[in-house]
């Protein structure tokens, strides 16, 4: 088996749990999506940038660019990219956090037939060399906050073709006086860019100027090419390239749009997009879901910086947002954010990790719309299922994901192997057209997890009701085992995120020489009086005895990834029993 190929797909026996969640759909929303509809993403592209072509398609720190610009601009990259020897299939590296030129380099590399390799630009420079010699990448496109870690990361890999760039470029027209006074605060006040050595590395405006000079030259691109490498831990933990074909990518950009319904419209939606376009979730729901509807993109750089998000926000009128669960926490915890008018908010989404109810509590209380769950993950592309909303753009939070996306199927796999039935725990696996390709150059695994029917077998342990509505138990791998009984760490934690002096909360198991394991929480307080014994009395009110921690430490801070997700697997390394 090539490294391009995938396990093979055949057809599977229907089951009895098949398709009982249509019945839980909206009105209005159909079954099924019809992927052929792009022929590829540069099509879908060129596409949206026909039909809005005068609305603003991304806004950054202040600036926008329209529709129009960024269809120039994407194929002059596209031409640049052509002229330093990039061939449909190469790897082209984008390093960055959400500017302007995330969407012009990413569009402009698919508009070239060549392959992105979406990179977490606070990568380490061991994590970093790793990737680039795992994709191949030939081509890089780094914000020059990050460039020193490209130079060391170099040596080893393929790359040749570099391309640095800064916060203020694309912000503003002409000569860019707003762009170049930003960069010069960033590298010379603020002392942000540490200093770095890439000789033969383009700046993004020549390589732009360069493209615009030249003729493209089109090239054919398939749904089965591939459009993205995106990186992931996937279900065993080891990080690997999942290979996203043009196909599975439109699949879920529509899979996400025909989930929405009416509830948005075209020309007349601002997004908000807090997370990393980066992330598969950013990129599939903001980036090309939101671009499909000609909505304005307001792009925040950091969102880490709450103040600063907090301020942009000020200066728009947003119908829609998307963030992670400690990012809605985080912003309600704001007196700014709290006092703002959400008059015109539609749609609140939330995913990459488990929502807290009292995070969903305080939403809706606050913004008088309720949290979206979504589910998914990079191998999905990522959507899988979502909760269902009513005919109003609403639904109640009660702490599943809802149902399956239309062309999706989802079915609970147990121990044995055999498929479990209604209200019966096992792993979810899925089925659908948004369903990778398979782990860029590691056959093993994708059979691993891709069986011979084309089912990819998620790591996730979940139950499917009578209604179609899966509720999700927790990983496989963040399971502990107590004395015999499993028990599910978010479950703790949103028991003990409930508690009004704990501010976020995360649960991991520790080796027990009687029980296998015991409960570990790692807790930050809102207020500081709080006590261990106060907190684990509240615990023993909501929790069986066995799930009630066994020990407590308070932290100032739960380590977190680049988007917010908790990582426990940092904090099972520093466990011990002592609090």
């Amino acid at each position: 088996m090539s490294p391009e190929q995938a396990a093979p797909r055949g057809v599977s026996e229907p089951h009895a749990t098949d398709g009982i969640w249509y019945a839980s759909y909206p009105p209005g929303i159909a079954r099924e999506i019809d992927p052929s509809r792009y022929r590829s993403l540069a099509h879908f592209f060129d596409e949206c940038v026909g039909r809005f072509a005068d609305r603003v398609a991304f806004v950054s720190l202040g600036s926008p660019l329209s529709f129009a610009a960024l269809g120039a601009k994407a194929h002059a990259f596209a031409s640049y990219l052509q002229s330093v020897g990039v061939k449909p299939g190469d790897r082209v590296a984008l390093m960055m956090p959400n500017t302007l030129v995330y969407p012009v380099t990413l569009f402009g590399t698919l508009i070239a037939g060549a392959i992105v390799v979406n990179v977490n630009p606070l990568y380490t420079v061991r994590e970093l060399s790793q990737q680039l010699k795992d994709s191949g990448a030939q081509t890089v496109v780094v914000f020059e906050n990050f460039a020193k870690t490209v130079q060391d990361a170099q040596p080893g890999s393929r790359v040749r073709n570099i391309v640095v760039t800064g916060l203020g470029d694309l912000l503003g027209g002409g000569l860019n006086v707003k762009g170049r006074v930003i960069d010069l605060m960033l590298r010379h006040v603020k002392k942000q860019v540490p200093a770095y050595a890439l000789p033969d590395a383009v700046r993004l405006p020549q390589a732009l100027a360069r493209g615009a000079r030249r003729k493209f030259e089109p090239v054919r691109i398939g749904h089965g090419d591939i459009a993205f490498i995106q990186y992931t831990g996937g279900t065993t933990g080891v990080a690997k390239g999942a290979m996203l074909t043009h196909r599975n990518v439109i699949a879920n950009l529509l899979q996400a749009l025909a989930w929405a319904g009416g509830q948005l419209v075209d020309g007349e939606e601002t997004i908000v997009t807090p997370l990393p376009l980066y992330h598969i979730y950013s990129l599939t729901v903001n980036a090309l879901a939101f671009l499909a509807i000609g909505a304005r993109n307001v792009l925040i750089v950091n969102p880490r910086d709450i103040r600063a998000l907090v301020r942009t926000l000020r200066h728009e009128n947003f119908t829609a947002i998307t963030a992670l669960n400690t990012l809605y926490s985080a912003l309600m915890d704001n007196d700014a954010f709290r006092q703002r008018d959400f008059s015109a908010l539609k749609l609140a989404m939330a995913g990459g990790m488990a929502t807290q109810r009292v995070v969903a509590e305080r939403f809706r209380a606050l913004t008088g719309r309720t949290l979206v769950e979504g589910y998914g993950l990079t191998e999905c592309s990522p959507l899988v299922a979502a909760t269902p909303l009513d005919v109003h753009g609403e639904a109640a939070f009660d702490g599943t994901i809802g149902v399956p996306v239309p062309s999706t199927l989802v079915r609970m796999r147990r121990e044995d192997g055999a498929w479990a039935n209604i209200d019966e725990p096992g792993e979810l696996c899925v089925q659908g057209p948004q369903v990778m390709k398979g782990y860029w150059n590691r056959p093993e695994e994708t059979a691993g997890v891709i069986d011979a029917n084309g089912w990819l077998a998620t790591g996730d342990i979940g139950v499917l009701d009578a209604r179609g509505i899966i509720r999700l138990i927790d990983r496989k791998k963040d399971m502990m085992i107590v004395s015999g009984f499993n028990v599910y760490p978010n479950e703790i934690e949103d028991v003990l995120a409930a508690h009004p002096k704990v501010r976020a909360v995360a649960a991991v198991g520790v080796p027990d020489p009687v029980t296998g394991e015991r409960v570990k929480a790692f807790v930050v307080r809102r207020d500081e009086t709080l006590t261990v014994e106060e907190l684990l009395k509240f615990a023993r009110l909501h929790l069986t005895g066995y799930k009630v921690p066994a020990y407590i430490e308070f932290r100032d801070a739960l380590p977190l990834t680049t988007i917010g997700k908790v990582l426990r697997r940092e904090l099972r390394k520093t466990a011990t029993k002592k609090d």
